[in-house]
């Protein structure tokens, strides 16, 4: 995991980091009832060919959405979990490559030379207006990926690589404690007027989604 704002770690940092992690995973099966994370802001991106993703075309499926850098060392360590998760028919993995400068072409260059198999978006630097970490939440380390239940809300934070058994593991306990979250549905248009009382607009402010995030969403 690379932290952008700060100088690396000493070991005895990098100590007490794994094991926080390994903490934290520990106590997922006790977190998962309580992670009803607020509804998510039905993000809307535009993938490397031109394709829309939106977050409410993909209900009734976990999606992970991942934030990597084509300079990041750890990034790349997770390519290959991330492609099998994808692989899963119940998950649905989104790239976004963040702060690559100016040359584009390295992104397009790491996708081709680690088979990334799902969907990239070229996101452009994490400070700009229009960054799509603006839609999910905030990327203060490389890689950050952010998971969604099936119905739309953000369950997981992981400030780090990912471990695919881990994530399999926290989607099947989480079920567990939320069938009623997880429960199949069709995909349903993103086309239901803000006045509609069973529809809640999630706030685009960004305090909003830190306040949701220290409190509901479970870090990995």
């Amino acid at each position: 995991m690379l932290r952008l704002t700060h100088t690396a770690l000493r070991p005895k940092g990098l100590i007490l980091k794994k094991w926080f992690s390994t903490f934290c995973f520990a106590l997922i099966a006790g977190f998962a009832s309580q992670a009803h994370a607020g509804k998510a802001i039905n993000f809307n991106f535009t993938d490397s060919n031109g394709k829309t993703q939106k977050l409410s075309d993909y209900r009734g499926k976990w999606v992970l959405v991942n934030f990597w850098a084509p300079w990041c060392p750890r990034c790349k360590m997770e390519f290959n979990e991330l492609n099998d998760l994808d692989a899963r028919p119940e998950f649905v993995v989104i790239g976004v490559a963040m702060d690559y400068g100016i040359d584009e072409g390295s992104v397009r260059t790491t996708m081709q030379r680690y088979n990334l198999r799902f969907p990239q978006v070229i996101g452009g630097n994490r400070r700009d207006a229009d960054s799509p970490a603006l839609q999910v939440g905030p990327v203060d380390y490389y890689p950050t990926s952010y998971l969604y239940a099936p119905d739309g809300e953000i369950v997981m934070f992981v400030p780090g690589v990912i471990s695919k058994q881990k994530m399999i593991a926290f989607t099947q306990q989480y079920q567990s404690a939320n069938p009623t979250a997880v429960a199949k549905t069709e995909p349903t248009p993103d086309l239901t007027p803000p006045a509609k009382p069973s529809v809640q607009k999630a706030s685009m402010k960004k305090t909003s989604t830190k306040s949701t995030m220290k409190k509901k969403v479970t870090v990995y």
